[in-house]
């Protein structure tokens, strides 16, 4: 890693960072506050009678998500925890490569006496911190905020498990769009792919929670690897998933360092 590019790529991200963190508090800690008897029951009216439009959310609660947990696993991380770190991985994994390329500007990270791989490690290291943030910062306020609302209910070792679940699941999506940004010299194709192949994932995955007969598209997702509703539920190979997107995860990130090193660049 070269120090002074990632003191300058974390500059550009803490804008975005502040504007997510943000939201993901103000979510975070009404879903939470929600949890109450009242606040269940209607849920799961709404579930019962318009069960597709929930799931068109990824929110589904039934009876099984009477518990905090379980109530966390369907509203939480079946839409919110989802989407806005995934914006954010598209958005500032594009800037961190393919903008520079398509820009002209990548010249002048080349002409410095550092070796491509460094830059690539280097901004790749910069989209994984915003990633690890994110998710920690909103683990640590989920903990906070059951500690005060509702203690009884508190199971931190099956939260974390969810958070560890949530950060390999955004890892993997971050390599998607870092690889994306690596493949290609226009921002145009970057995104094309980088934010096209998971939002295509993530509508198959609201596809298959619509009804039996589009139950099968469970099969075409990666978000199928990612089982909020097993973890919480503590149900055996529940993390099965999990393991594969990390270890998918790494080999996306790999694959990117090599390809940025080895391609010529049109700078």
């Amino acid at each position: 890693m070269n120090a002074t590019l990632y003191k300058r790529e974390m500059k550009s991200s803490w804008k975005l960072l502040l504007i997510f963190t943000a939201i993901l508090t103000m979510y975070v800690v009404l879903m939470i506050v929600m949890y109450t008897p009242e606040m269940l029951d209607m849920f799961q009216q709404f579930s019962a009678t318009m069960p597709q439009l929930m799931s068109s959310f990824n929110m589904n609660f039934s009876a099984e998500s009477l518990t905090l947990l379980g109530y966390l696993a369907s509203g939480l991380y079946g839409f919110i925890l989802i989407i806005f770190p995934m914006i954010f991985s598209i958005i500032r994994g594009n800037g961190l490569v393919a903008r520079y390329v398509d820009r002209g500007s990548m010249a002048s990270l080349l002409a410095a006496p550092v070796k491509r791989r460094t830059v690539a490690v280097t901004q790749m290291a910069v989209l994984i911190t915003g990633i690890v943030w994110l998710v920690v910062y909103a683990s640590a306020l989920e903990l906070v905020t059951i500690a005060a609302h509702a203690p009884e209910q508190a199971d931190t070792a099956t939260l974390l498990k969810l958070n560890f679940g949530l950060l390999s699941l955004h890892l993997f999506i971050g390599g998607i769009c870092f690889l994306a940004s690596c493949l290609f010299s226009e921002s145009r194709y970057s995104l094309a792919l980088g934010a096209g192949l998971p939002g295509l994932m993530y509508i198959l995955q609201l596809l298959s929670q619509a009804g039996d007969q589009t139950e099968g598209f469970k099969y075409a997702t990666f978000f199928t690897l990612f089982d909020s509703d097993a973890i919480a539920a503590g149900q055996a190979g529940a993390m099965g998933g999990v393991w594969v997107l990390l270890g998918g995860a790494v080999i996306l990130y790999a694959a990117a360092v090599v390809i940025f090193t080895k391609r010529d660049l049109s700078v």
